[in-house]
């Protein structure tokens, strides 16, 4: 059976191909182009297929409100207004420009997350290869069909979305000219504990939609980002910083650039280790097949005598006859004498 696969910037998406790693620079720029460069460079040296950015302004995504609707309760983001978070943790527009040119002279992969139809006109200008639609905006449906009729490849994230809004969010997609969708397995917490993945969703999800699946992850560390992909995760995106104790509003839930280059070797080791259902010897086994077990003599046994319990035992190595024929020996007569120490093997004996 064929699985679902899309292309990214000549970059072959799917669960038969090695895991493509989205490290996401969200608001771990912390107000610096600076910053973000590095990010971009961290990136690209650790081994990772994308950076992603995300494109708002602060009255693109909300309103400037204090009113108790507008407030954060709880978290990380605790008593700022919706406001004051995304005035904090913006992109600003005019970076956009050059952080691609950057990346592209560096040959990783950009894109980025829109949260409006303005987001995408100026991403279109930048000739973006794909677009990422951030889990609070997947009931966006007007927001995807913009974005889709870019008749780019698109990847929604899934976060706190049930089943029906997860179908509604890809029949949007495919309506509107998509013809290159991914999904991702997301939990919409900052940082998301591992025991609320739920992982096992992931091949589920695969059947049910039939579309490209991965995982946006938000713990705090690599172990579920791995596991996902022997479930046929096909796309992991975790968020990265410069440093987790930054104070910026993403850091302390995104990995560190060591910890990114980890993620990177250790989850395409996971995909090479998946392999091919395959019962026959390895090329590493090949060597040690010698050291299996077989049937020796251990006494000496004179010609004629009898093959018993005591002289004939199932020792390693491996250049006798197999133990499967351990009873089937037992009883016969030596045709010759044996010395302790050689391999048994069938033409020593009367059958």
């Amino acid at each position: 059976m064929l699985k679902p696969e899309i292309t990214i910037d000549n970059r072959l998406i799917s669960s038969n191909c090695p895991p493509y790693i989205i490290a996401e620079l969200s608001a771990n720029h912390n107000g610096r182009i600076e910053n973000a460069y590095k990010i971009i460079e961290v990136a690209k040296q650790s081994g990772a297929d994308a950076v992603k950015l995300q494109t708002y302004r602060p009255d693109t995504i909300t309103i400037d409100m204090q009113t108790s609707e507008f407030m954060i309760e709880g978290g990380l983001w605790h008593g700022q207004s919706l406001y004051q978070l995304y005035e904090s943790a913006y992109m600003p527009w005019e970076w956009h420009k050059p952080l691609f040119d950057y990346a592209r002279k560096l040959e990783i992969t950009i894109f980025s997350s829109p949260f409006d139809n303005t987001a995408i006109d100026l991403l279109e200008d930048l000739n973006a290869p794909a677009y990422k639609i951030a889990s609070f905006e997947a009931i966006d449906l007007p927001l995807i069909k913009y974005a889709a009729s870019t008749g780019k490849p698109m990847i929604i994230s899934t976060g706190m979305a049930d089943e029906g809004e997860i179908q509604e969010a890809i029949d949007a997609a495919k309506s509107a000219g998509c013809n290159q969708l991914a999904i991702l397995h997301c939990v919409s917490g900052y940082p998301a504990p591992a025991e609320d993945y739920n992982l096992r969703t992931i091949p589920d999800m695969m059947s049910r939609f039939g579309v490209v699946t991965g995982l946006s992850d938000h713990t705090i560390d690599n172990s579920t980002a791995i596991a996902s992909v022997a479930l046929g995760a096909a796309i992991i995106e975790k968020h990265v910083t410069l440093d987790r104790s930054g104070g910026g509003p993403d850091d302390s839930f995104s990995l560190e650039p060591k910890e990114l280059e980890a993620l990177c070797k250790d989850a395409r080791t996971a995909w090479s280790a998946l392999g091919k259902v395959d019962y026959g010897r390895k090329s590493s086994e090949q060597g040690n097949v010698k050291f299996r077990r077989s049937l020796y003599v251990v006494e000496d046994i004179m010609a004629g005598e009898t093959i018993t319990q005591d002289n004939v035992k199932s020792i390693r190595p491996g250049y006798g006859l197999a133990p499967k024929y351990y009873e089937q020996i037992l009883g016969k007569k030596a045709k010759e004498n044996l010395q302790k120490g050689i391999p048994l093997r069938i033409e020593l004996l009367e059958i």
